[in-house]
């Protein structure tokens, strides 16, 4: 086993390495040029687009409302990454990460609005009457069939992903780990409760997922939020001091408590490396998971649905990612060697507020960000099976096999698991950045024409 945990633990700093992230960075900053720093100057018109019903629009265009498709996507984003990542990224990296952070969800803003129009221009109709769209789609139908090759590659390592990935095991930990620690609930009664939850919810398909979402993540960003902003209300006092410890920490080496050695010295890269890492894994701008879902959207624009797609990204690091993170960096832990990840989290919040009200706010949020992950990334991974298969017969023998992954996960040891997870997420960006910087001339094609219908050209 160790040599195993060896060999994926060099795979995993090999693919999470400056190229990966300079070509994900790069990406969205390629992006956010050509299509003139989109991602500000349209942004109130993205968040309007979000509760403004479309015209024209009939059940014929897509499988699931705009906002349906905002909030799955949400669903799949918003889990462990927000809340225990972050805190384990300012660990490792220091205030200074989540600078980082909000540099990679900058542009990886634009790169999600390139993956939401490429969704939408290039989705199909399945078998069943059902939208199939995702990177396999824009990069088969855009690129031709001499790239069929890559787009089965990306669905691979996103069925790997779901599976065994970040989708399943990582998630049923968080829930079980969070309500025993909090509610003092048994793992096996909690996991079966997990297991029954999903099954009643993935069996109905891309619509049941949706008005779940729709339903849970809204209620509880808004409940995660301002219980964050609580805290910083009665923290108030140190938030200046909070920013400058950012941008410090940012660009100068920053002195922190380290294990049993003592202080140790967290270098500038380490912080740029752990920041735009942990802010890629919770927005996962780049990756191609979102696209999928996006594609299901009942839209007649791809422009349109392009830029509510890039609202989560906002809405996932730049909103909860940062609430987290300041509470964190708030409370003083940050320097304590004995905190990390789920603790850390914890222990911030509790720090903040009377009694264990902070602790139940982290546990009641992993719980229910941590399910809709799961049940959001059973949609992505059984799109990308039926991608290689070419047929819907398969999905419901997929949604078993994926039931059956979240009955077992409270049982099995998550590092090798972790590990896995990481490099068939990281593996996924390659073809659908790929495919993306290749269609990119129809991306911005595509932007300019909308905007100039519309009298309002961002060139």
């Amino acid at each position: 086993m160790d040599s195993i945990m060896g060999i994926l633990s060099s795979i995993q700093t090999i693919v999470w390495g400056p190229p990966t992230l300079i070509l994900l960075i790069g990406t969205g900053l390629y992006f956010t040029i050509r299509l003139g720093f989109l991602q500000i100057i349209h942004l109130p018109r993205a968040i309007k687009y979000i509760f403004q019903k479309e015209e024209g629009i009939d059940d014929d265009t897509g499988d699931v409302s705009a906002f349906g498709s905002l909030c799955t996507t949400l669903a799949a984003t918003i889990g462990t990454g927000s809340i225990v990542g972050v805190a384990t990224a300012l660990r490792t990296g220091g205030p200074g990460a989540l600078f980082w952070m909000w540099v990679s969800a900058f542009v990886g803003m634009t790169t999600k609005y390139a993956e939401g129009v490429l969704a939408v221009k290039y989705r199909t109709v399945d078998e069943n009457g059902q939208i199939a769209g995702g990177p396999m789609y824009y990069i088969q139908n855009g690129l031709g069939k001499n790239w069929i090759w890559l787009a089965k590659l990306f669905s691979v390592f996103g069925i790997i992903t779901a599976l065994l990935g970040c989708g399943t095991f990582p998630q049923v930990n968080a829930i079980t780990e969070s309500t025993s620690s909090a509610f003092n609930l048994p793992v096996w009664i909690v996991g079966i409760i997990v297991t029954i939850a999903v099954a009643a919810v993935v069996i109905g398909g891309i619509n049941s997922i949706s008005k779940v979402a729709e339903f849970i993540v809204p209620i509880m960003a808004i409940f995660y939020v301002l219980g964050s902003l609580l805290i910083l209300f009665i923290n108030a006092s140190v938030i200046p001091s909070v920013f400058k410890s950012i941008f410090e920490s940012a660009f100068n080496p920053h002195a922190m408590l380290g294990g049993t050695s003592g202080t140790v010295i967290i270098s500038v890269m380490t912080g740029l490396r752990t920041g735009v890492a942990r802010g890629i894994y919770t927005n996962e701008a780049g990756l191609g998971s979102s696209p999928i879902v996006v594609a299901a959207a009942k839209t007649n624009s791809c422009v349109r649905q392009g830029l509510i797609s890039m609202t989560s990204v906002f809405f996932t690091t730049i909103i909860i990612c940062t609430m987290t993170g300041i509470v964190v960096i708030s409370s003083g832990l940050l320097d304590s060697s004995s905190l990390d990840g789920s603790l850390l989290s914890n222990a911030a919040y509790n720090s903040g507020l009377p009694g264990n009200i902070g602790m139940y706010i982290v546990s009641i949020g992993l719980v229910f960000f941590s399910f809709t992950t799961i049940i959001g990334w059973c949609y992505y991974g059984e799109r990308c099976l039926l991608y290689l298969v070419n047929s819907v017969q398969f999905s419901f023998l997929f949604k078993i096999v994926y039931i059956i992954c979240i009955a077992v996960a409270p049982y099995l040891s998550l590092k090798p698991i972790w590990l896995l997870a990481d490099i068939t997420n990281a593996l996924m960006a390659f073809p659908n950045l790929i495919g993306l910087l290749a269609l990119s001339p129809v991306v911005i094609s595509e932007t300019k024409l909308f905007f100039e219908n519309n009298k309002k050209a961002p060139f």
